[in-house]
């Protein structure tokens, strides 16, 4: 007898919980495709809530995936600190120059309260809009630059490693402020309506800094502020490996690992020993030049790799599926999880398995 077709937030909650359910859910992180979708520029689309609503809603009952995803860029952060935004025809907005000129501009900063930045505030209330639409249908996933990582923002990255090296006094009077207003912006999404935050530290992986440092730096950042959160967090390192720091995530308390294309994905899940689930992790880069078929095969693979026993949702690598990505690819990239990713998961060459 067939299975029940759960809703998506069934189908999520279940693979979380290393449970098997009626297919591997699946998560598009299309920031920025919504803007095609209604003929709008980027800027234009970021400047009212209500496009990012009607963006999403059309994006996932396009292609079917398994979350909405209200996140507007990352520089929104940094706009709220006071920073300049960079609007690009093609890609993500970014930071222009940096809100922390030297080091010394550090004491006297003060973070920003969320309820004062109209940035801020319009992408509350994106999700409360996509709230009020889904419902407890599907789950709207907040967004958070780590404490540890937005530094690399703020004030540049050389700046920021120089500052973590040689200034650790005024270091940690910057985290202590990030922290502060990463848990006040975390838990206003999820007030707001966000079902879980997905907390971006590409800084903390060891493809950046060495495990030691982190042990001293971010690890302590991550320990106080992600328990903070009230709710469920996945942490993300943005294309960054995690294998040498599993463990150490594990103990951040965060449920989600962001998996690097450049990790084998089995290898992952194995090391997180049923304590984090995996997310990822097709490769959002070369996504923008591959054929519906090269598509296909990168799904099946990371379904027979990671998705049996549950604990696995297929996305990108990075966090944010690049704009050039054509529609053709997303439409294949979903094609082939409704197509192999139905529950028991028949690997290569067994009985049963789709296509055969």
């Amino acid at each position: 007898m067939s299975q029940r077709e759960m809703t998506s937030m069934e189908r999520v909650m279940s693979a979380l919980a290393f449970k098997e359910p009626d297919r591997l859910p699946f998560f598009l992180s299309l920031t920025m495709h919504g803007a095609r979708e209604l003929g709008l520029d980027i800027k234009t689309y970021f400047s009212k809530a209500e496009n990012v609503i009607e963006g999403q809603l059309r994006m996932r009952a396009r292609y079917g995936h398994d979350c909405l995803f209200p996140f507007f860029y990352a520089a929104l952060e940094v706009e709220a600190w006071g920073g300049d935004v960079l609007y690009s025809a093609n890609g993500p907005p970014n930071s222009g120059q940096p809100v922390i000129g030297s080091p010394d501009a550090i004491s006297a900063l003060e973070p920003p309260d969320v309820a004062d930045s109209p940035s801020l505030c319009r992408m509350l209330d994106a999700i409360g809009g996509l709230k009020e639409r889904a419902g407890d249908e599907v789950p709207i996933i907040g967004v958070v630059m780590s404490p540890f990582s937005v530094p690399v923002m703020q004030m540049g990255f050389e700046a920021y490693l120089l500052l973590m090296h040689e200034q650790p006094a005024l270091f940690w009077q910057l985290m202590r402020k990030n922290e502060h207003f990463c848990i006040q912006w975390a838990n206003a999404q999820l007030a707001a309506g966000a079902t879980a935050i997905c907390y971006f530290d590409p800084v903390a992986s060891p493809t950046i800094i060495p495990r030691e440092r982190y042990l001293q730096t971010g690890f302590a950042v991550a320990c106080r502020t992600i328990p903070a959160i009230n709710g469920p967090t996945a942490t993300h390192l943005a294309s960054g490996r995690s294998l040498p720091i599993i463990d150490d995530l594990c103990r951040t308390g965060t449920q989600m690992l962001g998996v690097s294309v450049a990790e084998d994905l089995a290898a992952v899940k194995a090391a997180g020993k049923g304590q984090m689930a995996v997310l990822g992790n097709l490769n959002g880069v070369a996504m923008r030049r591959w054929t519906a078929d090269e598509a296909a095969a990168r799904v099946r693979e990371a379904i027979f790799a990671a998705g049996p026993g549950g604990g696995f949702i297929l996305a990108d690598n990075h966090g944010e599926i690049p704009f050039q990505v054509p529609e053709a690819v997303l439409s294949s990239i979903s094609e082939a999880v409704h197509a192999w990713g139905r529950y028991p998961i028949q690997g290569p060459g067994q009985s049963g398995e789709a296509g055969a």
